[in-house]
């Protein structure tokens, strides 16, 4: 049966791409969209950069149509201001909203933002009753386990959340004291989804990095879909793996060196399109690592390509790291 949001239609278990902070930008998405994935959103924007007209804010709200579906995510910590970027976020012509109450980042947590609002449910249901009130367009949340480990509170979210609107909820399996630390705990992402009273659809978010555990938390946690973030950094084959692996039982080959350099350029040229030719190379040398994490000696390789200026001469490192690992590592 096929897990719907509002009018979308996600299919049978999607995959959701989580929106991570100076890393799901359009360029990302896009070569995270060629390799399967089912649902995106954007990084998360700030109300209060969104009201400010902030460019870094406004500059987060460009969408592209083949990356429908996608949902459009803010944060903040005054109900008037997640009120008024709700209506700024709409005008962008997203899929859905989704509210940010997991953030755990000490700027955006001690500020009353993100995860903050794990300690105090009644201002969480009354911001998110606002920002339902000020779309005509799903709104879902994305939130943690509770604060800390006394205070795990998001069974009582998640009923109170549902009971004014929104229309699924994602859980990432740790507290906010937590941080990104140990590991993340899906047993109570089960209980909510266990509850009978609970009738969204429930996506499970933390540590899926690998297909073994994807399709074993599948079953083990009965969630409608999960999120991946991290584990596709550098690898966005891993969404098109693990559907392969739903659907056949079958692992497909890892990506060559060739199809690694050929996404890596695909990736910077759609960041410097977007971004503008400096900014796109400068922000695009947090990536090299990623696409060939694993490859021997390529330390020398990733210092030029973090060092360069010039598109044509990055391209010819990337070229110059096929030839050389392919035949290397064939």
């Amino acid at each position: 049966m096929s897990v719907k949001i509002g009018n979308i239609d996600l299919g049978e278990f999607p995959l959701l791409l989580a929106p991570m902070e100076d890393v799901s930008d359009p360029p990302f998405r896009f070569v995270c969209k060629q390799n399967g994935v089912d649902m995106m959103y954007t990084e998360f924007i700030s109300s209060e950069g969104l009201i400010r007209d902030a460019a870094k804010s406004r500059a987060k709200l460009d969408i592209f149509e083949y990356e429908r579906p996608i949902g459009i995510q803010i944060f903040g910590s005054e109900i008037e201001s997640m009120r008024e970027a709700t209506r700024i976020a709409t005008l962008a012509k997203p899929d859905l909203i989704d509210i940010n109450y997991g953030c755990p980042v000490k700027n955006v947590a001690c500020r009353g933002a993100g995860a903050s609002l794990l300690q105090d449910i009644d201002r969480m249901v009354e911001m998110t009753k606002a920002v339902v009130g000020a779309t005509h367009l799903p709104v879902t949340v994305k939130t943690r386990l509770g604060w800390d480990d006394n205070t795990k509170n998001v069974y009582e979210v998640a009923e109170r959340l549902q009971d004014i609107g929104i229309q699924a909820l994602t859980i990432h399996g740790r507290t906010r004291a937590q941080m990104y630390k140990g590991e993340a705990d899906w047993t109570l992402i089960r209980e909510i989804k266990r509850n009978p009273r609970i009738k969204i659809p429930i996506f499970g978010n933390g540590d899926v990095n690998s297909i073994e555990k994807a399709a074993n938390w599948r079953m083990e946690y009965e969630v409608d879909g999960i999120m991946i973030g991290r584990a596709a950094i550098g690898y966005p084959w891993i969404f098109r793996e693990i559907k392969h692996f739903f659907k056949t039982g079958e692992h497909l080959p890892e990506p060559t060196i060739t199809e690694r350099v050929e996404v890596c350029k695909t990736h910077l040229d759609k960041s410097i399109a977007w971004k503008g030719s400096r900014v796109g190379i400068f922000e695009m040398r947090r990536h090299y690592s990623n696409y060939f994490k694993g490859i021997p000696d390529f330390k020398e390789y990733r210092m030029k390509l973090v060092s360069l200026e010039n598109i044509d001469h990055i391209h010819e490192v990337l070229q110059e790291i096929n030839e050389r690992f392919q035949t290397e590592m064939a």
